[in-house]
């Protein structure tokens, strides 16, 4: 089992900038996909980035590409989300993932082992 536990949400202006990190224990995430899903107020928990197994491949949503950047440090045992030019679309619960597949394409099709609770993000107008 893995836990995965975010941390980093908060409140942010539009146009700005903020991370979201996740650690993980149990088991050493070396060898998993890490991702992160979010979901917003009325609306259904979409796919937002992915890293593969060791950092070599990213994979994200249209709508937050050249905007936020996912990397992962398995030393550490950690995944962060960094987000830039935050807009109130970006408003939503962000939520940490795991997959026993190394690759990116699992996370981005749901298929995912372990999930964090989430944190919050709130973008203001």
């Amino acid at each position: 089992q893995i836990q995965l536990v975010e941390s980093g949400g908060g409140l942010v202006q539009d146009g700005g900038s903020l991370s979201v990190s996740c650690l993980a224990s149990g088991r050493k995430i070396d060898g998993y996909a890490m991702g992160w899903f979010r979901q917003a107020p009325g609306k259904e928990r979409e796919f937002v980035a992915a890293v593969d197994w060791d950092g070599g491949k990213t994979d994200y949503i249209d709508s937050v590409k050249g905007r936020f950047t996912i990397s992962r440090d398995n030393a550490k045992n950690t995944v962060d989300l960094r987000m830039n030019r935050l807009q109130p679309d970006d408003t939503a619960v962000y939520y940490c993932t795991a997959a026993m597949n190394p690759f990116t394409l699992t996370i981005r099709k749901g298929e995912v082992d372990w999930w964090g609770n989430g944190t919050l993000v709130t973008v203001s107008s």
